[in-house]
C-alpha cells in the first residue's frame, strides 16, 4: 500500500530567499500560520516545533534537509490531538523554485510545493487534518507576502 500523501502547490509573487525567511523567521510564521510559533534553527539535525500562542506544544518533529532557499524537510509529528499523535511522524518537504512563466507577473514569482507524506498507513488521519489546514495556511502566506495582509485571520 502506498503511503498517504497530500500534495499542494502555489505561486507566490516573491524571491526564493524572502519566501525561505518567511517559512523559517518566528514572527513571520506567527503572522500568517494564525499565531503559532516555529522553534528551530533550521539546520538539519536539530529540533523543529511550532507552539500555541497559550505556550501548549501543536507539533514536533527535526529538520531533516535544509538547502536554503530551495529546499526544506521536517520529520513531523502532531502533539495536541491524540489520534493524531497515534497516527505516528509524518515528513514534510518544501520545496521553493523560481516559476519560469507566470502570466501577468513578468516571471517574477515563486512555485512552492508542499509534500505532506505519513510514515504509514496509519497516517492518513494526520494527512487528512493537513490537507485542510495546508491551504489556510498557505493562503495565508501567499497574501502576507504579496500584500502584507493574511486571508484568514
Amino acid at each position: 500500500m502506498s503511503k498517504p500523501s497530500f500534495v499542494y502547490v502555489t505561486y507566490i509573487r516573491t524571491t526564493p530567499e524572502k519566501l525561505w525567511a518567511a517559512l523559517t523567521d518566528p514572527a513571520t510564521v506567527r503572522k500568517f500560520w494564525f499565531g503559532i510559533t516555529v522553534e528551530s534553527d533550521f539546520k538539519a539535525g536539530s529540533p523543529w516545533r511550532l507552539v500555541f500562542e497559550d505556550g501548549r506544544v501543536a507539533d514536533t518533529g527535526e529538520i531533516l534537509e535544509a538547502d536554503p532557499p530551495n529546499r526544506l524537510v521536517i520529520r513531523w509529528r502532531n502533539e495536541f490531538k491524540p489520534e493524531l499523535k497515534d497516527a505516528g511522524f509524518s515528513r514534510c518537504t518544501m520545496e521553493i523554485e523560481v516559476a519560469e512563466y507566470y502570466p501577468g507577473m513578468g516571471g517574477k514569482a515563486v512555485k512552492l510545493t508542499i509534500t505532506h507524506e505519513a510514515d504509514a498507513e496509519k497516517g492518513a488521519p494526520f494527512i487528512a487534518a493537513v490537507s485542510g489546514g495546508w491551504p489556510k495556511i498557505l493562503s495565508n502566506l501567499k497574501s502576507l507576502l504579496e500584500t502584507g495582509d493574511v486571508t484568514f485571520a
